[in-house]
């Protein structure tokens, strides 16, 4: 399935080094950063729309 509001882009799927027991799944653009989880039914999860920036802090916050 791929991402229509990143114009088509894969989703990737990813998994939480901070103990989270899910994985999500992540697609790019140059401008948002779309990440929903894996574990829900891909055509009614819910999607978080994050700026690259904020996308960042996240990763270095679970990082810490």
């Amino acid at each position: 399935m791929r991402c229509s509001p990143c114009g088509g882009r894969p989703w990737t799927r990813r998994r939480s080094s901070s103990g989270w027991r899910r994985g999500w799944q992540v697609a790019t653009s140059p401008t948002t950063i779309h990440v929903r989880d894996s574990k829900q039914n891909p055509a009614t999860a819910p999607t978080l729309a994050l700026p690259p920036a904020a996308w960042q802090a996240l990763l270095e916050l679970m990082q810490s």
